[in-house]
C-alpha cells in the first residue's frame, strides 16, 4: 500500500513531498495477523483511548520520581496539549514539531499529543547543542517546538540560527505562555485527527559516517508495528509489567522500550531522568520493575552493585545500542539469574529486528530474525552468503528505511533489503553473530558518534592543524572516541592542551561525542591522493 496525498489527513504536504520515490523503498512485509492494520489509524488513539476502553482507564500508565499518571489522566493531559498545538500554536496536520525534554511524563504526553493532532513529532536528544539542533530544524523545516524549560538555552540559540522555527512553547514552566498555563482552561477531550496509516508521524534523526544527519520517516502504522513484533515475541509483555530503563525518548530504542511498548498492552512506564547505575538498580526495586532496557555499558557498571539491591521483581533485561560482550552476558546472569535479551535495531527500522530470549539465547550471538522480520547476510556481490561467511546484514519486515530527502536512501536499500551498515555472520541454526560495523560509525556506550563530525569541531580549535577521529575498543564503553591530532607550529603538546581541546569539543557538540583519548602526531597516515588512512590509526 502506497498512499496518495489525496488520502492523507495532512494539510502540510512537506513530509509526503520529501519521501523517497516508492521504487526506492524497501520491501515491506505484514506476515503476522497482528500487523494487519486498517487503512486509517491514529497511533495515539491506539495507545490511549483503545487501551482505556479495555478497562485500563484507572490503571497507572506513567510513573516518575514524583508523579503517577493513570491512563485517564494521561489521555486528558494529551488532549489539553493537543488543543494548545491547534488553538494557540495554530498548527495543522503535517506540521513538524521539535520536542526537547528528558524522560518524564510531560515529554511523553507531548509526543502523543503531536500525533493525536495529526502533526509529526521530531524528538531530539537533551544533550544536543544549538548547531546540531539548527541542522535538524532546517532539514525538517520545523516551525514549532515544545521544550522543557531547563533545556531551552540551546534551542533558543538554534532558533536564532534558523529561518523556519517560529513558535516555541516551554513546559515545566511558570511562564504565562508556557504549556501548563495554556493547558489550564483547555477541554480534556480532543478528537484525534483521522490520519492515514501511511501518514508520517515521526522523524527520528540519526548521524551517518559523514556527520550529516539523516531524518528517518515513520508512519502511524510503523509505530504500532514495532509494538506488535519485538515486545510480543521476545518479551511476552502484558498489563502487569512495569518498564524501566535509561535510553532517552528521543532514541527510538527508548521511545519504544520505555513508552510505546508498555502503553500498547496497558502496562506501566517508569520515566526517570539522569539515572546512574546505582539509581537505576534502586529504582528497579522501588518501582518493582519487571522489564529493563539499557545498553551493555550500563549493565557492566551495575554488576558490582547488584548484591546491594533486591531485584526480585525483575524478570527480563534487554540490551541493545552496542555489542553485548559474552563476559557481560555471563556475569549478569551469574549475578541476577537472568538471561540477557540481546537485540539489534536501527533508527531506520525504528526498533529491534534480531533478538533471542530465554533458552533460545546463545552467548556470542545477537539472535535470530524475530517474527515479522526476515534477515540474511549478503556477500560482496550482493547475493545471500552461505553459512559462516561474513557479509552485510540485510533485513526486511513491516518497517523500513525512508530517509527525508536524502540520496543515501539508495545506499541503505538494496533489492528490497535494508542494509544496516553492520557486518554479520549467520550460523547453521539461523543465529546472527555480529562482527563489525561496515562504516566508520563509532558506537560508544550506546551512542552513535560520526568521526567526521567530531573532526569538524576539532579543526576549529586554534591549536589543531590536522586531525582524524576513530573508534577504539574499550572494555567499559564498547568503543571510545580517540582523536589523532597534528598541532599548529605555535602550540606544544601537553596534558593541559588535551583538557582544553576536550572541553572545546564538549562545548560545541553533545558531550558524549568528545574524544576521551587524544594522541598528538607529527603527521597522519595518508594515501597518495591525500585521504587519511584511518585503519592504520586503529592498530
Amino acid at each position: 500500500m502506497v498512499m496518495r496525498f489525496t488520502q492523507s489527513a495532512h494539510q502540510d504536504s512537506f513530509a509526503f513531498d520529501h519521501l523517497p520515490a516508492p521504487q526506492d523503498w524497501p520491501e515491506l512485509m505484514f506476515s503476522l495477523p497482528e500487523l494487519q492494520y486498517p487503512e486509517r489509524i491514529n497511533c495515539a488513539s491506539a495507545f490511549l483511548e483503545d487501551i482505556a476502553a479495555q478497562g485500563f482507564a484507572d490503571k497507572v500508565a506513567i510513573r516518575s520520581a514524583s508523579e503517577s499518571w493513570t491512563y485517564a489522566h494521561l489521555i486528558a493531559t494529551v488532549n489539553k496539549i493537543a488543543h494548545v498545538l491547534v488553538d494557540d500554536m495554530q498548527l495543522v496536520p503535517g506540521n513538524r514539531v521539535l520536542l526537547r525534554g528528558a524522560n518524564n511524563p510531560m515529554m511523553a504526553a507531548s509526543i502523543l499529543a503531536v500525533w493525536k493532532a495529526g502533526c509529526i513529532a521530531v524528538p531530539t536528544m537533551p544533550l544536543l547543542r544549538a548547531k546540531e539542533l539548527s541542522v535538524i530544524i532546517d532539514k525538517a523545516q520545523i516551525s514549532a517546538a515544545l521544550c522543557s524549560a531547563v533545556l531551552q538555552e540551546e534551542l533558543m540559540l538554534a532558533k536564532e540560527m534558523s529561518t523556519t522555527l517560529q513558535t516555541l512553547r516551554l513546559f515545566h514552566s511558570d511562564d504565562a505562555h508556557g504549556v501548563e498555563s495554556l493547558m489550564r482552561d483547555k477541554p480534556s477531550e480532543f478528537t484525534a485527527v483521522d490520519t492515514h496509516a501511511e501518514d508520517v508521524c515521526l522523524i527520528s534523526f540519526t548521524s551517518g559516517t559523514t556527520g550529516k544527519p539523516k531524518g528517518t520517516m515513520h508512519f502511524h502504522r510503523d509505530v504500532l508495528a514495532i509494538c506488535d513484533c519485538f515486545p510480543r515475541s521476545m518479551l511476552a509483555s502484558q498489563a502487569s509489567d512495569v518498564f524501566i530503563g535509561t535510553p532517552p525518548l528521543a532514541f527510538t530504542f527508548g521511545l519504544g522500550g520505555l513508552l510505546l511498548f508498555p502503553l500498547r498492552v496497558g502496562a506501566t512506564a517508569v520515566l526517570l531522568e539522569k539515572l546512574t547505575p546505582e539509581t537505576l538498580l534502586k529504582s528497579i526495586d522501588e518501582f518493582q520493575a519487571t522489564i529493563c532496557f539499557t545498553a551493555p555499558t550500563f549493565y557492566r557498571q551495575m554488576l558490582p552493585l547488584v548484591s546491594q539491591f533486591s531485584l526480585k521483581s525483575l524478570q527480563k533485561t534487554v540490551s541493545a545500542g552496542e555489542t553485548l560482550p559474552i563476559a557481560t552476558r555471563e556475569a549478569w546472569q551469574a549475578a541476577t539469574g537472568l538471561i540477557m535479551i540481546d537485540g539489534i535495531g536501527a533508527t531506520e527500522m525504528l526498533h529491534i529486528f534480531i533478538s533471542a530470549a530465554g533458552s533460545e539465547a546463545r552467548a556470542g550471538a545477537t539472535g535470530k530474525a524475530i517474527p515479522g522480520y526476515q534477515a540474511c547476510v549478503l556477500d560482496a556481490d550482493g547475493n545471500p552468503a552461505p553459512v559462516g561467511v561474513v557479509g552485510r546484514l540485510a533485513v526486511k519486515g513491516p518497517t523500513g528505511c525512508r530517509y527525508l530527502d536524502d540520496e543515501r536512501q539508495k545506499n541503505y536499500v538494496y533489492k528490497g533489503w535494508n542494509l544496516t551498515g553492520d557486518a554479520y555472520e549467520m550460523d547453521a541454526d539461523g543465529y546472527f553473530h555480529y562482527r563489525a560495523r561496515t562504516d566508520d560509525m563509532i558506537i560508544t556506550a550506546g551512542y552513535n558518534v560520526a568521526g567526521p563530525e567530531v573532526e569538524e569541531i576539532l579543526l576549529k580549535h586554534p591549536a589543531v592543524a590536522e586531525c582524524a577521529v576513530v573508534g577504539l575498543p574499550d572494555e567499559e564503553r564498547g568503543q571510545i572516541v580517540k582523536a589523532f591530532i597534528v598541532l599548529r607550529d605555535s602550540h606544544t603538546a601537553s596534558d593541559e592542551l588535551i583538557k582544553d581541546i576536550q572541553s572545546f569539543v564538549k562545548n560545541n557538540v553533545a558531550p558524549y561525542k568528545y574524544p576521551r583519548a587524544i594522541e598528538f602526531r607529527d603527521t597522519l597516515p595518508r594515501t597518495e591522493t591525500g585521504k587519511v588512512q584511518r585503519f592504520k590509526l586503529k592498530v
